[in-house]
């Protein structure tokens, strides 16, 4: 039972770790689909204000909003943007995960008003 349990926990210890994405292969990722034409090039200036800062943004709503677009309005849970759907249907999840570690690992201007 011990051995079982300690399987379970290293398998789910090592799933989080891969889903967690690679920082390096999200910049190339970023670059490769010029996130930064749009959210500008320390992701944190956008080159209209209505476009989301996304340096230092939590990995997990990155991720999130990126399958959103991809699932699109007409779907359950799906975002509606023209642009953004057309731009997350070309990532992979690995993809995804890796562009969400990277935003997530610059430094940003994400502040909570009190």
């Amino acid at each position: 039972m011990k051995k079982t349990l300690l399987a379970v926990l290293l398998s789910a210890v090592s799933f989080t770790t891969l889903a967690g994405g690679n920082v390096d292969a999200g910049k190339q990722a970023a670059e490769k689909f010029n996130c930064a034409s749009c959210h500008g090039k320390d992701f944190s200036t956008p080159v209209d204000p209505t476009y989301p800062k996304l340096a230092g943004q939590h990995a997990d709503y990155i991720a999130q909003a990126l399958k959103s677009y991809q699932r699109g309005a007409d779907m359950a849970n799906g975002r509606g943007n023209a642009i953004m759907g057309a731009q997350a249907k070309a990532l992979s999840n690995t993809d995804i995960q890796n562009i969400a570690a990277y935003l997530h690992s610059l430094p940003g201007s994400l502040v909570l008003k009190k």
